[in-house]
């Protein structure tokens, strides 16, 4: 099996364990604050189905999908609440209708695109795999907020070390956007898996700046869903201790983050 393939089956496995959570929902239930302020259940999954969408003409049709582009340069801070907000106006049944549909030609479409094939996105070009794990991880950190949301506590599974693989490479993105010089020496990330049964190791073994905790933790904190201060991660070395505090798998600019848990209550 190949890299990408594999990463395909994950992300499959992704949006059907999301589905189990939606797809049975009462209607009233999509109305439902999340964590994501002004974002309700339908407009996590409008949001999901909408990059969906984007990904799929990335991968078949480069000039409509630059045309996508265009429209995120031009309103570059509202754009993604715009299609959120849009998406979250249609009744439940049609929305989760359209992400299912739009899941589904996605895989299609990645499963079909010649191996080597590089996509344009609105960062670097992705290649299937990538672009696979770039769709796995919003599908989990949305997914994340639906389950707060509902108060289900998820079991972690070891889908997520696609989740850690992006937040790890993109330690000097963090750096840059806010306009930071990146370390310029590597990190040691240790991660304990899901499993329980392994660690996730990146860098230099003998590296004087670490980062070390649970895989999860390290997810929910490169996605921003939870603030650093209720999870178990350990920094060693000040730029190690500073990416902690500015980490972020997404592209675009800086998110807010979430405060910690107790604030403002």
């Amino acid at each position: 099996m190949s890299d990408a393939s594999s990463v395909i089956d994950d992300l499959g496995r992704e949006n059907e364990e999301l589905d189990r959570l939606v797809g049975e929902l009462e209607e009233s239930r999509w109305a439902l604050a999340t964590p994501a302020p002004g974002w309700t259940i339908a407009h996590q999954i409008a949001h999901l189905a909408w990059t969906d969408r984007a990904a799929l003409l990335a991968v078949t049709d480069a000039e409509a999908f630059g045309a996508e582009v265009e429209k995120a340069l031009a309103s570059p801070d509202t754009w993604v609440d715009e299609a959120a907000h849009e998406g979250a106006a249609l009744p439940p049944a049609r929305l989760l209708a359209q992400w299912r549909a739009g899941r589904a030609a996605l895989d299609r479409a990645l499963r079909a695109a010649p191996s080597g094939t590089r996509f344009p996105w609105y960062g670097p070009p992705m290649s299937t795999a990538s672009m696979a794990t770039g769709r796995l991880m919003e599908t989990w950190a949305h997914g994340q907020d639906i389950a707060d949301t509902l108060g289900v506590v998820r079991t972690p599974t070891d889908r997520l070390r696609h989740v850690v693989r992006i937040g790890v490479r993109a330690r000097d993105f963090a750096f840059g956007v806010r306009g930071s010089s990146a370390p310029r020496e590597e990190f040691r990330v240790e991660l304990a898996a899901p499993s329980g049964d392994d660690v996730w190791s990146y860098g230099p073994e003998d590296a004087a700046q670490r980062v070390t905790g649970p895989a999860l933790d390290f997810c929910l904190l490169v996605t921003q869903r939870a603030n650093r201060a209720d999870l178990a991660l350990r920094a060693e070395g000040p730029d190690a201790d500073r990416w902690l505090d500015i980490a972020q798998a997404f592209a675009g600019p800086p998110g807010a983050g979430r405060a910690p848990k107790g604030e403002g209550q």
